[in-house]
């Protein structure tokens, strides 16, 4: 036991090592290019965590002010693509029909990038905030989808089978046996949905007005500021790294539980 505790130990740092070290590669890298690059067109690292650090403020123009109004929408934008993905997801497990209707068209939103769609939701919804997060619902709605259905589908059939012989209903089965036991799955949806979610609130900024980083990266981009986009998007990279590895840590610890 002792020695399966220390493989693991070893194995949590090395995940974590090895990331810190490709990073540390990368910036050295940078380092040794950057001299050799217009600055405009490439800024030194120093000029970057300069900007990194002063943008870190919550006042006028501070980054983090920004940051708050696109992790709204983003947040905002999965809720909504999870509310509509969620209940489909259901049924398209238990009705062969749903899943023969819906199965086509699903292939079929993936063919059309989602920025295509800005100008008519900017027609249908407007612009601004709830055009932003009806954005970033389409684009989180098919990978929740998925997900979910493949959890659902891969919940053993003898459980179920046995929960159905104890009388267990319609209701009760999703909640009590089969919910339970795809939550791994539902999360791993939600973990990749909302890093795309992200994506989309900056596009969608970008495209079809706001107040946040795709805003702050659209004033950037019109002052030629290189320093300050790349410390923009190293904040971005950051946040939705963080949210990445909570999740992911949430959905390991379900694993864990759903094979007890």
């Amino acid at each position: 036991m002792d020695r399966k505790d220390e493989m693991t130990r070893e194995r949590t740092w090395q995940r974590w090592l090895a990331p810190l070290v490709f990073a540390c590669v990368l910036v050295a890298i940078w380092g040794l290019v950057s001299p050799g690059v217009p600055h405009f067109l490439l800024p030194s690292p120093g000029s970057v965590v300069v900007r990194f650090v002063e943008g870190l403020t919550w006042g006028s123009g501070g980054m983090l002010s920004y940051l708050g109004v696109t992790l709204g929408e983003a947040l905002g934008g999965c809720v909504l693509g999870a509310v509509v993905a969620l209940p489909l997801a259901v049924l398209v497990h238990r009705f062969w029909w749903v899943s023969a209707a819906v199965n086509p068209f699903l292939g079929a939103t993936q063919a059309i990038p989602a920025i295509a769609l800005a100008p008519l939701l900017v027609l249908w919804v407007g612009y601004g905030w709830s055009g932003i997060v009806a954005l970033c619902g389409l684009m989180v709605f098919f990978p929740i989808l998925i997900s979910t259905v493949l959890g659902l589908r891969h919940v053993a059939k003898e459980v179920v089978e046995a929960a159905r012989m104890d009388g267990a209903g319609w209701w009760a089965l999703l909640g009590e046996i089969e919910a339970p036991l795809a939550l791994p799955s539902v999360l791993a949806g939600l973990r990749n949905g909302f890093t795309l979610s992200v994506t989309g609130a900056v596009v969608g900024e970008m495209v079809m007005g706001g107040n946040g980083l795709g805003m702050l990266l659209t004033v950037q981009r019109d002052a030629a500021d290189a320093a300050g986009m790349f410390a923009t998007i190293v904040l971005l990279c950051l946040v939705a790294s963080a949210i990445y590895s909570l999740i992911h840590a949430w959905e390991h610890r379900s694993r864990i539980v759903a094979s007890l």
